[in-house]
């Protein structure tokens, strides 16, 4: 991969987005400071929801999937990222892509990512969200990390 974004990744606006998520976390009361971070990857990289992840499910048989093979499918793609989300399904086989596992919790794979550390807060509203994603010019997908 060469380094250039795509046509419509050129129009993305991840830092006006990035300060917008600050905004709606600033001057919080809890008196811990909130940073928010926002990262280029080369290939689509996990945004994994850490220790929160309860269970995976399959999206063609239905059955769970082992979150150790999902923890070391992590592993093994933790410096590169991901060239294909395509892959066949511990559980039975069949193929399917990795965003179309059944996360309980919400799990993502991004080109970037704008993480907000110490919010004060469990999450965004709708309202917010929709803010976010239109700061960026593409939808959002919120996820909540236990690390």
């Amino acid at each position: 991969m060469d380094g250039r974004l795509g046509r419509q990744e050129m129009w993305w606006q991840p830092e006006r987005a990035g300060a917008l998520a600050m905004d709606l976390v600033s001057g919080l009361p809890d008196g811990v400071a909130a940073e928010t971070e926002v990262t280029w990857y080369d290939t689509p990289t996990p945004v994994d929801c850490g220790g929160n992840l309860a269970r995976i499910g399959c999206p063609r048989c239905g059955d769970s999937i082992d979150t150790e093979w999902w923890a070391d499918l992590l592993e093994a793609h933790d410096e590169g990222g991901f060239a294909t989300l395509d892959v066949a399904a511990p559980c039975c086989g069949a193929a399917t892509s990795l965003d179309a596992l059944d996360y309980d919790w919400p799990c993502g794979f991004a080109r970037f990512e704008i993480a907000v550390w110490n919010p004060g807060r469990d999450r965004f509203g709708r309202a917010e969200l929709a803010a976010v994603a239109g700061a960026l010019g593409h939808p959002v997908k919120q996820i909540r990390a236990h690390i």
